[in-house]
């Protein structure tokens, strides 16, 4: 298993020049590789990552003889990276790959061979060592390390190997039933509830003014330069303290429950709304998944995924009637059938503690698969043997 941990350095002028260099000669790597691609594209041949590996090693020294003032993984890394963009891309998983912009891809790739961690101190090479504002918190064998920056600070992240089972937590309760959402960032089915902290709504007027500074400024002057660091730092903190949230959250579930059930929220979609895009994108829940993906299995949690189209907030949990009438205005879920009336939120938790299928709980699980007609529009569902079925998903 293998864990990254993220720590910020601490550079003088000179050292701060030389990364400045190595992310420059990294993202001038890939640009040229990328050009390279699109232009041998167009003429007919077929270009791969290697190819354009050995012809950049055979010219490099002639035509852009700086690569060497910095290490070379700087100048060889971008050729796998391409690489992998370009094999995502073919899977239809992503964009195709575009050219990296100065300051918003300052970035480079070290391998273990050539960096080396002692204590509060991390050695980069033709650097020489910098200081760490905390040691590594993980013992096992360093696999690479990449060196970013963010706004004005530089971090190191470190990937380490670690050889052990799951960290299993002797605490761990039985089953939860998470439910996301905008007013609260998670619903549990215990009862508890957790806000999230909203930075960007708390910054936005901050946002506002410093982006109408910036629209005063002269571009490439010093007063539009310190106002973009300004803005660049507002950014950065927004993005810190809303990671900060979902650390806890997730860290919390996967530590206290053996078993977490999530919805498989298409967020994508969900953005499109311009009246929550804002809102949604906030709360950072399509991080909140790959968060706790990755924690329950190092905590030996088992995270499930309940069917996207499982109506958790309309099917009434104690006699099964789908409430199709609900909208997001609703925040009290009362049943047409029994009355039973709950809060919306934790009556879409509990839903989910008791997904069909888990452990003998399929109420639900049946009077949902006799009465559903929920469809997405433009999506085209399976056959309603697939549809009604209980889907868990381990990770």
């Amino acid at each position: 298993m293998i864990f990254a941990h993220k720590i910020a350095l601490d550079l003088t002028q000179a050292q701060e020049t030389s990364c400045r260099k190595a992310a420059g000669t990294a993202r001038f790597t890939y640009n040229w590789a990328l050009a390279e691609w699109r232009g041998q594209y167009r003429r007919g041949e077929k270009p791969t990552a290697a190819k354009l590996k050995v012809q950049w090693n055979a010219l490099k020294h002639e035509r852009y003889p700086w690569v060497d003032e910095v290490h070379k993984d700087a100048n060889q890394q971008p050729f796998t990276h391409l690489n992998t963009a370009f094999q995502t891309f073919f899977r239809h998983d992503a964009k195709y790959p575009t050219f990296k912009k100065k300051g918003q891809h300052d970035t480079f790739y070290i391998s273990n061979d050539k960096c080396t961690v002692q204590g509060k101190r991390f050695r980069i090479p033709t650097l020489g060592w910098v200081r760490m504002r905390e040691a590594l918190r993980f013992d096992g064998k360093l696999m690479s390390a990449v060196v970013s920056r963010t706004a004005d600070r530089w971090y190191v992240s470190l990937s380490v190997q670690i050889e052990t089972a799951p960290l299993a937590c002797e605490n761990q309760a039985g089953r939860v039933g998470v439910d996301l959402g905008v007013k609260h960032l998670a619903t549990l089915s215990t009862g508890e509830v957790i806000d999230g902290p909203k930075p960007l709504r708390a910054a936005l007027t901050q946002l506002r003014r410093l982006n109408r500074a910036l629209a005063r400024r002269v571009k490439g002057s010093a007063n539009g330069r310190q106002t973009t660091a300004k803005l660049g730092r507002l950014h950065a903190r927004i993005a810190a303290i809303r990671s900060d949230a979902l650390h806890k959250l997730t860290t919390h579930l996967t530590q206290d429950f053996a078993q977490i059930v999530i919805e498989d929220l298409h967020v994508k979609g969900m953005v499109r709304n311009h009246k929550l895009a804002r809102a949604i994108g906030d709360m950072g829940l399509g991080t909140f998944r790959r968060m706790l993906t990755y924690k329950g299995a190092a905590y030996g949690a088992e995270v499930m995924v309940a069917d996207r189209w499982f109506p958790s907030s309309k099917v009434c949990r104690i006699c099964g009637v789908l409430h199709d009438g609900l909208t997001l205005q609703d925040r009290v879920f009362v049943c047409g059938g029994c009355g039973h009336p709950e809060d919306r939120d934790l009556h879409a938790a509990k839903n989910l503690e008791a997904y069909p299928g888990l452990q003998g709980n399929d109420n639900v699980c049946g009077l949902w698969s006799a009465g559903q007609t929920a469809q997405a529009p433009g999506e085209t569902r399976q056959d309603e043997a697939e549809t009604t079925k209980c889907v868990h998903v381990r990770t």
